[in-house]
């Protein structure tokens, strides 16, 4: 599942570091802009984890516009593609679907539990 959440990028006098104001207490550093933004994708994965296993609920993005960047700070977007069964253990299901809708599903390359990961998550919300 993808994920997007502003940040805000400080560039201070011992480095460049970066916050999530979605994300209590998300934040990271970098030697260099590469590793900042890095580093900023693998804390905002660690981040939506552990929320969805524990409170099942992430805080909405915010629009990154209403968020003030001082002085040389900047706003920018950070983007994940979150596999989230790689990051706990997986529960096998059986359900059942009318065979039409599998067929065609099957037809086009459904992924089945991506599929429902998505549906639970958004339903849960």
């Amino acid at each position: 599942m993808r994920f997007t959440y502003p940040a805000l990028v400080h560039n201070d006098p011992e480095g460049i570091w970066l916050e999530f104001p979605d994300l209590a207490g998300c934040q990271t550093y970098g030697e260099t802009m590469d590793d900042l933004l890095s580093n900023a994708a693998e804390a905002l994965e660690c981040y939506v984890v552990e929320e969805l296993e524990h409170s099942g609920k992430l805080p909405t993005p915010s629009d990154i516009h209403a968020i003030h960047a001082e002085g040389q700070d900047f706003t920018t977007l950070v983007q994940i593609d979150a596999d989230l069964a790689k990051h706990s253990k997986s529960v096998k299901k059986t359900l059942t679907i009318p065979y039409w809708l599998n067929e065609k599903a099957t037809s086009v390359g459904v992924n089945f539990s991506q599929v429902l990961q998505e549906a639970l998550i958004a339903k849960l919300a």
